[in-house]
């Protein structure tokens, strides 16, 4: 038991060290610029202020931040609602300018002009105007597009990302020293741009690479490897997200674990399936809920539909070595289990650009409890808990 412990606290500390040398260069000046608070986000953030705070309508303003640099033109001007956004957009982190103009007013100075109406719509006719409507995009977009308008989950063990991670691992009344690596990333084919800036339609592929290790043994033996491959669309307008996805995934047994003592019976897990999640934000809060539905399936026992929910915070005021608070709490619910709960907490400090795409170091202390998330030990309860340190790009 103590060389166990010992094994898990060696492992956690040159982790631990490997992140505090990463950390160090995430806030060194040379990552000033990355540090700050992106664009995109400072977007979606200030429209939610605007809507929901100040109560303007959507369609009554336009926005456009650079830089750090906001710009508000008002279709129609109101001294009182301009000194009102101005007061309050100056105080939030990451805004380094604040500029409020009203179009009618810069057109009824002109001579002969008697009255200005202006209509917000997009010059593209490809696509039906009612589809442009509806969803609030337009026909212009971009190929190989930076990001997903859907924001990667906190806590989900199963989100495609670039991780390691070293947990104290409890199964079957056996308790061992568990490194799991993941690599996987959204890559993004198209996107359409919506009516206004944050929002669109994205076309991506979504792949990952899951493998655990059991880091007690000499050999550190590879026990699982999960690969996930599919095609997600997602969507924004606004604080509102959905991502809908298509995926397979295959689950590998690693050759030194099977030829170990008592091995498992093998079990070839390997299915297809749809996903559909709903999110929403509100300021640096994020709610999400959503299912799945397995199409094909190996074994053919296996049923078929699972929840998937949870709750996340983001935070945007730095608190250590520029790095910002972020937590999550993930759960899934599988029919295969009676629609217990599988649990995922997951909570520390995100440095670099918090913006989808962009180069962040987000290490976490994590715990799980439920069903095991990995290969075919899917009926297996299992406990949890160690440190986590993901990247971003």
């Amino acid at each position: 038991m103590m060389t166990r412990t010992s094994t898990w606290l060696y492992m956690t500390a040159r982790l631990g060290a490997a992140a505090l040398g990463l950390m160090l260069i995430f806030q060194s000046p040379m990552a000033t610029a990355a540090d700050r608070v992106s664009d995109e986000f400072l977007t979606g953030y200030i429209a939610s202020i605007l809507e929901r705070d100040m109560l303007w309508e959507r369609d009554s303003y336009l926005l456009k931040i650079v830089n750090g640099v906001v710009t508000i033109t008002l279709f129609e001007d109101d001294q009182l609602r301009r000194e009102a956004a101005d007061k309050q957009l100056r105080a939030l982190d990451g805004v380094q300018e604040v500029t409020i103009e009203a179009t009618n007013k810069q057109l009824r100075a002109i001579d002969g002009v008697q009255e200005v109406a202006i209509e917000v719509k997009s010059t593209d006719t490809d696509m039906p105007e009612a589809v442009n409507s509806f969803m609030g995009v337009t026909d212009a977009g971009k190929v190989f597009p930076t990001g997903d308008l859907f924001r990667s989950f906190i806590a989900d063990p199963k989100q495609s990302r670039f991780f390691v991670s070293l947990d104290n691992f409890r199964s079957l009344g056996e308790d061992y020293t568990l490194a799991a690596v993941g690599f996987g990333e959204t890559f993004g084919l198209y996107r359409f741009f919506g009516t206004r800036e944050g929002d669109g339609l994205q076309l991506s592929i979504l792949a990952g690479l899951f493998a655990q290790f059991n880091m007690d043994n000499d050999s550190s033996d590879l026990i699982n490897a999960d690969y996930t491959i599919g095609i997600p669309a997602t969507y924004r307008y606004g604080d509102n997200s959905l991502r809908l996805r298509l995926y397979h995934q295959s689950s590998h047994l690693g050759d030194e674990f099977l030829l170990g003592a008592n091995p498992p019976d093998r079990i070839n897990l390997s299915y297809e399936a749809t996903e559909l999640i709903y999110s929403y934000e509100w300021r640096e809060f994020r709610v999400y809920g959503g299912g799945e539905y397995i199409i094909h399936k190996e074994p053919s026992d296996l049923k078929p539909l699972s929840a998937h929910w949870g709750i996340e915070y983001r935070g945007s005021t730095p608190l250590v070595w520029n790095g910002r608070p972020i937590a999550g709490v993930d759960i899934k619910n599988l029919e295969e289990h009676e629609w217990t709960n599988d649990t995922s907490v997951k909570v520390g400090l995100e440095f670099g650009n918090p913006n989808p795409g962009q180069r962040r170091l987000i290490l976490m202390a994590e715990w799980y409890k439920g069903f095991d998330p990995y290969g075919q030990f899917y009926n297996n309860k299992v406990e949890y808990y160690g440190l986590g340190l993901s990247l971003g790009f």
